[in-house]
């Protein structure tokens, strides 16, 4: 019975001390700086957006085993050196600049769910990389826009407005810029030492101007009385030259009447010399013109006299010959209509003699022995029948002549030249 009562309490032990470490496992508390993130459900935040995850800031939780994971974000602040070289400010100077930032990731508001999207996850280094590679970029936009001197002379407003832009850079990818101050600007070129000299030379200037001022105003005074025994010395040079030009002036009205005479004389006998020219050129010209009217004018009037002589005896023979050949050709055509036929047969034969000329020049000389022409047996030209009775017997004899080859007219003279030999 014992042993029994013993076992019960060792398993309610077991099973109790079991649930103390599973509630241990599943229960996460929260420390001031830092956040939980619960991620696996979906939820509803108040401002209406869905979530896959709940933010604890503070205070404990529960985690539902196999449905949610838990992520620890640090809230602690981060400082970040920074440190640019060679950014060229407004007016092109390289500036080196130095100075140091907080941030920190925010723990509420909007911010968080911008800095969970980009930075869960990741380490502390990485989160202060990407703070860091920001704030230089800031850090050289906003040099950009100032000069050294502004730089050098008001780290303040330097700083002020190099956070204003870097404020809301960091705000967008979810980091908060607690401060942020500038320890150090220099350059390697020395301008900002430059800058100092220049300073001290215009102070030096300021003196060295005050002084040269001074002895200007002194060598002044001094000047201005020697421009006045000056003034003095050219105004009685100025008296000199003004008597000395009277008296030139009284000489040269007194020289002018016999010099006006003497330019009188002069222009008088050019013009006596002009006229005489005019004269001579005047009597040149009417000679030339005469030798003109001798030399060119007269032949060529007389060769167009005689040209138009010549032209008209060729128009009166032109036209003579004219009427000549239509008189001629008026005679000619009264023969033909008076001949009847014969004319036509002359006119025909006068046409043919030259056609007979060149043909008979083709086929060289031509030895003729006998010619007969047959005229007509009446006063008509034919016979009663219609043809000549020598027509008809040349054509039957030339027609036995190439169907029998017998030359009738050379046999029958044979034949008769036989018979008067015999009687």
């Amino acid at each position: 019975m014992g042993a029994g009562i013993l076992v019960v309490v060792g398993l309610i032990a077991l099973a109790v001390l079991a649930l103390g470490l599973v509630l241990r496992n599943m229960i996460y508390i929260c420390a001031p700086s830092e956040v939980l993130i619960f991620s696996g459900r979906n939820r509803t935040d108040a401002e209406g957006r869905e979530l896959g995850y709940r933010v604890i800031k503070g205070g404990r939780a529960l985690r539902i085993p196999l449905l949610e994971t838990v992520d620890r974000l640090d809230l602690t602040n981060m400082i970040i050196e920074i440190t640019v070289r060679n950014a060229y400010s407004r007016g092109g100077i390289p500036l080196t600049v130095q100075g140091v930032a907080n941030i920190k990731l925010p723990g509420e508001g909007a911010l968080i769910h911008y800095a969970l999207e980009r930075f869960l996850g990741r380490t502390r280094e990485q989160i202060m990389q990407v703070a860091r590679e920001t704030l230089e970029g800031n850090l050289r936009g906003v040099l950009a826009t100032l000069t050294p001197e502004q730089v050098n002379e008001d780290k303040e407003a330097f700083a002020h407005k190099l956070t204003e832009e870097a404020e809301h850079d960091l705000n967008k990818i979810g980091l908060v810029l607690d401060t942020l101050k500038i320890q150090n600007v220099s350059d390697e070129v020395g301008y900002l030492d430059a800058i100092g000299r220049m300073r001290s030379a215009h102070i030096r200037r300021n003196a060295s101007v005050a002084e040269a001022e001074a002895q200007a105003s002194a060598a002044e005074v001094k000047w201005e009385q020697f421009q006045q025994g000056e003034l003095h010395k050219i105004e009685a040079a100025i008296q000199i030259s003004r008597k000395e030009n009277d008296r030139r002036i009284a000489d040269a009205q007194t020289r002018r009447g016999a010099m006006i005479a003497e330019q009188r004389a002069t222009v008088q006998a050019a013009i006596a010399q002009a006229e005489a020219e005019l004269q001579m050129q005047e009597a040149r010209i009417e000679q030339v013109t005469l030798q003109l009217q001798a030399d060119v004018v007269r032949p060529a009037t007389a060769r167009k006299e005689q040209a138009i002589a010549q032209a008209r005896a060729a128009a009166v023979k032109t036209i003579e010959q004219g009427k000549a050949s239509a008189k001629v050709l008026e005679d000619l055509a009264a023969t033909y209509r008076d001949s009847a036929g014969a004319g036509r047969e002359v006119l025909l034969m006068q046409k043919l003699l030259p056609i007979l000329r060149q043909v008979s020049g083709t086929i060289g000389k031509l030895k003729v022995k006998q010619l007969t022409v047959i005229g007509p047996s009446n006063a008509n030209g034919a016979s009663a029948s219609g043809e000549s009775l020598a027509a008809k017997l040349m054509t039957t004899s030339e027609q036995i002549r190439a169907a029998t080859g017998v030359d009738l007219p050379a046999a029958i003279r044979n034949r008769l030249g036989q018979g008067s030999s015999g009687e």
